[in-house]
């Protein structure tokens, strides 16, 4: 899809530590920079009859040639460049398919290049790393240029690769934050191709002779180590199928014609979903956000061969696999393969069941990535000097081991309501996709207990946060109550779909009666509240698209009408405000309040304004999904996960009832 400009563009996106984006209008504006918007520098340079120009970077005392394209689509940037003599595309091809596991785990990205030559000249590329990517810190880098031969079916390439001489994999935890770990390459199967460490400059170089008018190249990361999953040092997912980073690159050598086959297919799977959906506008929110998404977790598997899929809470704490994270990103997943939903939520089981969470609800999350090893929202305070620092970089202390009695969290700080209503529809929306609940089967007790919450506590929240918690405590939360209304309705079609039929029934009718109940204390004449009994106030209602999507009917048409309705007429000319209180929103919870919509007409009048932030907003981030309705300017939160929400209304139209 053709942008003509965006907020930020990804280019390189794999995980939370190694996700580059272009934040300017033209490639050569400016470096590149991490999501966090640290300096990653990347420069590139075409050479044409021996005159130097910039396209990649700041192009510093360099000539440019002038960028006249991008176009963006689900798994790949493609910039086109062009002056009197040539026209240059470069292509990078981050293959996220998400239908295949191994090829969304390995870390190499496709840049291919190809020129057509207005007239007869030579031409050559330079691609430039920088040690930026390697180390954020004054350190000694080591690296080294050489040839790998050919390997099975890889073909021989050469590469050059980069890392700190002192590696500490997994040295530091925390948000705003690079990898200071690993090694980066780049490599080349093409003749002619020199690939150089540079240690004078601490760079790596790529040159690339455009003699046969394309060529090729891929950058690749090794993390070493991805996750400390309670207690065990996880590799990511890619090295169950290759044993070094070298047979993963010579590897994507080898399928390179393939992977772009399979990467072109998603691409048009998304596009096509997305226009039937929502349209063209809908079809440019799905593209920009898709990798977005994905990069901003890391796939691992357990002890066990189980898949794990953590997210890290980017912008905001640094948390690892957070309930309230997950719960808005699954739209994307569940659209592809369940087994990532599997792999957000078995984590929290897990932590669920050590001893140092006493609580009779979910948890927040189950650390501050990369450290999987407990909870570390809402830390009792009083005792933090004792136990752990929140500094950024610090480690947590491994909180799974701790022993019941020992208090390291503070109730007013839990979110309970918000969490075992996540914990609930997501389990619920897997195992509806794949057609049993053996998935939730060994976890039934647990949801049960947290069932029983939502039952006593659901109807009417006391004050507490819920995943908006930047707005602050809130009492009488009328969507965090439909949240709780749908989490037991979410118990109750996991017990039908294991046969428990008395049970089944029991739940559903509990559910139906508080839904009953709620539409008399909410309604507000032409809308409902934000809070049970001031009627001056209104809110986005996204809770309830769960009630559409299992054709539970446990709410009125007449409550989906009013809603709509009242959202169209409260929509800004950047959006939807969340609730009454600010105009600022969440283009997560929009989507899904767009799903729910009864004409195209109403979806688009949610939808475009959605739209035109991404495309006319000034603040040069990655597709933000907190940002203000009236001025387009972005609040806070970049790089997340949550932007997997944004593909709710393609869910819907395929699976909701």
């Amino acid at each position: 899809m053709k942008v003509t400009r965006a907020a930020s563009i990804p280019l390189v996106t794999h995980d939370p530590y190694f996700s580059i984006w272009s934040g300017a209008d033209h490639l050569y504006d400016k470096d590149p920079v991490h999501w966090s918007q640290i300096r990653q520098q990347l420069r590139g340079y075409v050479n044409v009859d021996g005159v130097v120009y910039s396209f990649l970077g700041d192009k510093e005392f360099h000539e440019t040639i002038g960028q006249t394209g991008v176009d963006v689509t689900a798994t790949s940037t493609t910039y086109t460049f062009e002056n009197e003599k040539i026209i240059l595309n470069v292509k990078f091809i981050s293959p996220l398919v998400l239908d295949d596991l191994t090829l969304v785990s390995r870390p190499c990205t496709y840049i291919d290049y190809t020129v057509e030559k207005k007239e007869n000249c030579d031409v050559r590329v330079d691609f430039v790393v920088s040690s930026d990517l390697v180390s954020q810190k004054q350190a000694k880098l080591i690296g080294c240029n050489a040839r790998r031969p050919e390997k099975g079916d890889a073909p021989a390439y050469n590469y050059a690769q980069m890392g700190r001489a002192a590696q500490k994999p997994l040295g530091g935890s925390g948000d705003h934050v690079t990898i200071d770990w690993g090694y980066v390459y780049v490599a080349s199967a093409e003749k002619g191709a020199v690939c150089t460490y540079d240690a004078a400059n601490e760079k790596l170089i790529c040159r690339l002779p455009l003699d046969d008018d394309k060529a090729g190249m891929i950058l690749a990361y090794d993390d070493l180590l991805s996750i400390n999953y309670f207690g065990q040092w996880r590799k990511a997912y890619w090295t169950n199928t290759y044993a070094t980073i070298l047979d993963a690159i010579g590897a994507a050598f080898a399928d390179h014609d393939e992977t772009l086959k399979h990467a072109a297919a998603v691409d048009e799977k998304v596009e096509k979903e997305a226009y039937a959906a929502g349209g063209e506008k809908y079809a440019f929110l799905c593209n920009m956000s898709y990798r977005h998404a994905i990069a901003a977790h890391k796939l691992i598997t357990d002890e066990d061969g189980n898949i794990i899929f953590l997210s890290k809470e980017n912008d905001s704490n640094g948390c690892i696999g957070t309930v309230d994270v997950s719960y808005p990103s699954v739209p994307l997943f569940l659209l592809f393969n369940t087994e990532y939903v599997k792999g957000m939520l078995r984590p929290v089981f897990q932590f669920a069941a050590c001893d140092s969470w006493e609580f009779d609800f979910a948890p927040h999350d189950v650390g501050r990535y990369p450290y999987a090893w407990g909870q570390v929202y809402g830390l009792n305070g009083k005792k933090g000097d004792l136990w752990f620092s929140g500094w950024n970089d610090d480690i947590f202390p491994p909180f799974y081991q701790y022993p019941a009695g020992t208090d390291i969290f503070e109730f007013r700080y839990q979110m309970p309501v918000e969490e075992c209503g996540n914990m609930l529809l997501m389990t619920a929306a897997v195992c509806k996709l794949d057609g049993n609940a053996l998935f939730a089967e060994p976890h039934m007790a647990v949801l049960k207990q947290w069932t029983q919450y939502l039952i006593k506590f659901g109807a009417d929240p006391g004050e507490q946060l819920c995943t908006d918690d930047f707005a602050g405590h809130l009492s009488h939360n009328v969507n965090l109550s439909a949240k709780a209304i749908m989490g037991i309705e979410a118990y109750a079609r996991l017990a039908a779909q294991l046969g428990r039929t008395e049970e089944a029934e029991e739940y559903h009718a509990k559910a139906a009666e508080m839904a009953k109940d709620w539409e008399k204390r909410a309604i507000a004449d032409d809308h409902y509240v934000l809070a049970f009994g001031n009627a001056d106030t209104w809110s986005l209602k996204y809770n309830l698209v769960w009630d559409k999507f299992f054709g539970s009917k446990l709410f009125s048409d007449e409550v989906y009408e009013k809603e709509l309705k009242y959202y169209v007429k409260k929509t800004n000319e950047y959006g939807t405000p969340l609730d009454s209180r600010k105009d600022y929103t969440k283009s997560d919870w929009i989507l899904w309040c767009a799903s729910m919509a009864k004409t195209d007409e109403e979806a688009q009048a949610l939808i475009a304004p959605v739209a035109h932030y991404l495309e006319a907003t000034a603040t040069r981030v990655p597709f933000s999904d907190w940002y203000e309705t009236v001025t387009g300017e972005y609040c806070h939160f970049m790089g997340r996960s949550v932007q997997g929400g944004i593909f709710m209304p393609v869910l819907m139209k395929k699976f909701g009832q």
